[in-house]
């Protein structure tokens, strides 16, 4: 089987299992990527507007504003990436060079000067756009490097279900662990307490970065060198069919769980009556999610990846709408819930960071280059615009409802608000995701099919 670009040559094959230390290794980097990635999904609203004193609206729309600088840097860091030559390989060197700068930025964006408002405004209009700069830095080779680790799907399953079960923990360590760590930090200066929790996140992360480094290798090598522009990769990458339904579902599962994470504490506080409880109902998300990471390989190894993909989505399609049923107050039933919809989400998302590596086979197939780290660039910024497209979505719609930041009570407009933003959004976007997963092609024949066309001799 060749594909458009002529017959291939062979290129090296990763025939024997990967080590648990790899897999393991390679998890703690996303692990470190989710202490801030996380903390912006869970926290960092809620932090400009209740603690730093921004008004919610300008906090959604920074959120937003700030992916104009994602759409030159994460593309430029993926082409980059790919044309980088080292003892270490293209992608790890990131992960050394990176890990101390990433951990830093952490620190300076949860940094409240005593500033007047537009004096915060900026600050926070200089510090997150540099904050993402750096996830960005380390962010997209670590999730290229999972396409070249191994070449084998089956494998490639392993890995992606390691990786997320780590990852889901390095976010439970961000998310669970912050507000009893800032409250004993800082006490009831919140302020201090923040800098001070994710100063101590940081260094974690930080030492995670390291590990991941030491512990992985680069075994998949392009056949042929990249040669062409930027524009020419960005182009390539567009043309790909596949990719781009990756993307949109990449878009819309980051808008569900992001949406719904961002709402939490607002969930919590105004609709549960408590904010302490937010902690405990993060902390049963959580752990659904690891239940979840645990199913996924059991259930591809008997069911068809894109299959169980499809039908996941469906399933947390309806649990997201039957949510919206469930009376105010109701705390048992929705902590149920909860748990329900963190077991189906995670089930997924090893699947799609697969599906993508398996966009580049196919692009490489197709196109005759592989594009490992501008592909997992462009999936790392509609992962980034989703995620801001939350906070935009949150942050206007709570405006629009009058939202009072800090009030002991909220209109029933916001109320409502706030359980849409919770329950009703994200349903609409996983039954969006099950439709377009119609449109997937690359199931196990087809990538067998392309394996053989890449590698005649294996």
């Amino acid at each position: 089987m060749n594909g458009p670009g002529g017959p291939r040559s062979p290129r090296p094959m990763q025939a024997e299992g990967l080590s648990a230390r790899e897999k393991v290794g390679y998890g703690l980097g996303d692990a470190a990527s989710h202490i801030v990635f996380d903390n912006v999904m869970f926290y960092m609203m809620f932090f400009y507007t209740d603690i730093f004193g921004l008004p919610a609206a300008f906090a959604g729309g920074l959120f937003l504003a700030a992916r104009g600088l994602d759409a030159v840097s994460d593309p430029l860091m993926g082409w980059l990436a790919d044309r980088t030559h080292s003892r270490w390989g293209r992608f790890r060197p990131y992960l050394l060079w990176g890990a101390v700068p990433f951990g830093l930025t952490c620190v300076l964006a949860y940094s409240t000067p005593g500033l007047g408002l537009a004096g915060r405004m900026v600050f926070a209009a200089v510090t997150y756009p540099l904050l993402t700069l750096m996830y960005t830095v380390v962010n997209i080779p670590y999730c290229a490097l999972g396409g070249v680790i191994t070449a084998d799907d089956t494998e490639r399953i392993s890995l992606q279900a390691y990786r997320f079960v780590l990852a889901t923990a390095g976010g439970m360590l961000s998310t669970v662990v912050m507000v009893p760590l800032a409250s004993w930090i800082g006490g009831s200066d919140r302020a201090l307490g923040y800098r001070g929790a994710i100063a101590v996140l940081a260094v974690a992360a930080v030492a995670m970065l390291l590990a991941c480094f030491a512990s992985t290798r680069e075994r998949v090598v392009p056949k042929r060198e990249g040669a062409g522009s930027f524009w020419a990769d960005a182009r390539d990458i567009a043309r790909n069919d596949q990719w781009r339904i990756v993307g949109a579902l990449t878009m819309l599962n980051i808008l569900a769980v992001a949406t719904r994470g961002g709402a939490m504490m607002y969930y919590s506080t105004y609709i549960l009556g408590s904010a302490g409880l937010f902690t405990a109902f993060l902390a049963t998300y959580s752990g659904g999610n690891i239940l979840g990471c645990l199913l996924t390989k059991p259930l591809t190894d008997r069911f068809c990846k894109v299959s169980v993909y499809a039908w996941t989505n469906l399933a947390l399609a309806a649990v997201s709408a039957g949510m919206w049923l469930v009376p105010l107050h109701e705390r048992t039933a929705m902590f149920l819930l909860i748990l329900a919809i963190g077991v189906l989400h995670q089930m997924i998302t090893p699947i799609q960071w697969v599906m993508m590596s398996d966009t580049v086979d196919y692009g490489e197939w197709r196109q005759g280059k592989r594009l490992t780290g501008v592909s997992f660039a462009g999936t790392l910024f509609v992962l980034k615009l989703g995620l801001a497209l939350s906070g935009a979505v949150i942050g206007w719609a709570l405006a629009a409802c009058g939202y009072l930041p800090g009030a002991g009570t909220q209109s029933p407009a916001t109320l409502r608000c706030i359980v849409a933003l919770f329950t009703l959004f994200p349903a609409a976007c996983y039954a969006l995701s099950a439709v377009v997963t119609r449109r997937y092609s690359l199931r196990a024949a087809e990538m067998q099919a392309i394996a053989a066309a890449l590698n005649p001799g294996a």
